[in-house]
């Protein structure tokens, strides 16, 4: 199907009836078909693994080798590469479904390390906040990063909140008021 004819199906509202699980599913498809095409330009290997689970897309891209060294310039500094990349397959799904996705992209298992690390700064931001009994602050991070460490900090049994605009978001980690 081309773009056209998909585009032309999403007006003729052929995919309203689609179930949540199958809308998923084609917008792995969709992202997965991007995401391998640039692979190819940019003449890379990689496995592509595409899942759907709570309510989500969760699509991963693999070294096809043990070494996943080759692939480590698409997650970039901080993963700034790997977020742009995320958007960009995102922009893929809504111009050919005309659905918005909320599709995670994971390059090599940085977004699986970095929620480990991300577990230990709400963990350290909790024992720091319950010992000083002060607010802390923790650095900019992006929207996905944020609300794994709420998560994490509400789990501890503390109160985290965004704080600042663009770029400078980040989140402070306090105790409960009593």
């Amino acid at each position: 199907m081309t773009i056209e004819e998909t585009a032309d199906s999403v007006d003729a509202g052929q995919n309203e009836d689609a179930s949540p699980v199958s809308r998923l599913e084609e917008e792995g498809d969709v992202a997965a078909d991007y995401l391998e095409e640039l692979l190819d330009i940019a003449d890379m290997d990689g496995d592509i693994d595409i899942e759907v689970r709570n309510g989500r897309t969760y699509i991963s891209i693999l070294s096809e080798e043990d070494d996943n060294s080759n692939l480590d310039s698409l997650v970039g500094r901080d993963g700034e590469v790997l977020e742009a990349l995320q958007e960009l397959a995102r922009l893929s799904v809504l111009t050919s479904t005309g659905n918005r996705s909320r599709l995670v992209l994971d390059i090599t298992g940085y977004r699986e390390e970095r929620n480990g690390e991300l577990q230990q700064l709400a963990e350290n931001a909790v024992a720091e906040a319950k010992e000083t009994q002060e607010p802390v602050a923790l650095k900019p991070m992006s929207a996905y990063e944020r609300k794994i460490v709420h998560d994490a900090v509400a789990e501890l049994g503390l109160i985290s909140e965004s704080d600042g605009e663009g770029s400078r978001r980040h989140i402070v980690v306090s105790l409960p008021e009593d």
